[in-house]
């Protein structure tokens, strides 16, 4: 799976007896065959909360609003977010979370698939987390967290990893918005992208090492899909598949396919959001070109003679 579409994804719904938390969770990363990215469509209703107050010791974690408005609750002070905003949680940061506004909340999660080790003692009920031991409980985290309801927080001022769309000037005269990046992202990688009206957004190409997962916001264009080398077809001109974009598609793109991509504008352009891996030894391959880019060491050129995976040259 490359493609799914979010009003074709089934909804998860927080159980009642759960609130103040709640809503309905979209596996969006998971229907379109994302490998080590997660990217999740959660839809609240006015004072419910997303999860409970939490921090992560590894992962990077990034929300987007879509529509609606929310409370960020962090480390204790709350600030208004609003459409357009973006948030980035970084490995080891404050503990936090989001209380939806009276509008409602439409909000994209992404963040990274990492899978620490931890190890149980069954017969004591102990786990070993890292460095420190925990209790075994047969109740559900979000179950205690529901006894304890909304959080008390202090108002404040917006902390300076949440910047809104409208405030950041981006690249290529505003087509393209660095808002993870602006908003203190490390790991990983949030881009707001806007294609003008029949135009290529970026060349085809594959990554090595890097996934990205791509959500169409705006307009309509057309993902072009262009195969593995092939010993016949030395240089590609033209792709193997194209599919249809609209506003709700999901892409994505796991390393290592041999697969490359391509995204192309319709009479009404095309915006959508690129999160994706950053990863030191990516190699990054231009099928139409022939060129190879060591993104790790900032080096690019074009291959003269190319091996496939038979070991048979051009």
């Amino acid at each position: 799976m490359t493609l799914v579409h979010w009003d074709d994804v089934e909804g998860i719904d927080v159980p009642e007896d759960l609130q103040p938390l709640g809503g309905r969770w979209q596996r969006l990363g998971d229907a379109a065959g994302s490998v080590r990215l997660g990217a999740h469509r959660v839809l609240l209703t006015p004072g419910q909360m997303l999860t409970p107050p939490h921090g992560h010791t590894a992962e990077e974690e990034i929300f987007h609003v879509l529509s609606g408005s929310a409370t960020l609750w962090q480390g204790g002070s709350t600030c208004l977010v609003a459409a357009g905003d973006t948030i980035v949680h970084v490995a080891d940061g404050p503990a936090h979370t989001l209380i939806a506004g009276d509008s409602g909340l439409e909000v994209l999660v992404v963040g990274q698939r990492f899978m620490p080790e931890a190890a149980t003692l069954p017969r004591s009920g102990i786990a070993w987390l890292g460095h420190k031991s925990v209790q075994l409980r047969e109740e559900h985290p979000w179950a205690t967290e529901a006894k304890l309801g909304l959080p008390d927080g202090t108002p404040g001022d917006r902390p300076a990893n949440v910047v809104a769309l409208a405030d950041l000037e981006g690249d290529y005269g505003g087509m393209v918005k660095h808002a993870g990046k602006e908003a203190g992202a490390r790991q990983t990688g949030l881009n707001w992208v806007a294609v003008p009206a029949n135009e290529e957004a970026a060349p085809p190409h594959c990554h090595s090492a890097d996934e990205e997962i791509f959500i169409v916001l705006d307009g309509e264009g057309t993902l072009e899909l262009w195969g593995p080398p092939r010993p016949a077809v030395p240089m590609q001109t033209v792709p193997d598949e194209t599919h249809a974009l609209r506003r709700g598609h999901v892409v994505a793109r796991p390393a290592a396919t041999r697969v490359s991509h391509c995204f192309r504008s319709g009479e009404a352009g095309l915006t959508y959001l690129a999160y994706g891996t950053r990863e030191p030894n990516d190699i990054c391959y231009y099928p139409r070109s022939n060129k190879v880019f060591f993104r790790g060491i900032g080096v690019i050129g074009r291959l003269e003679l190319l091996e496939y995976g038979d070991g048979e040259p051009a």
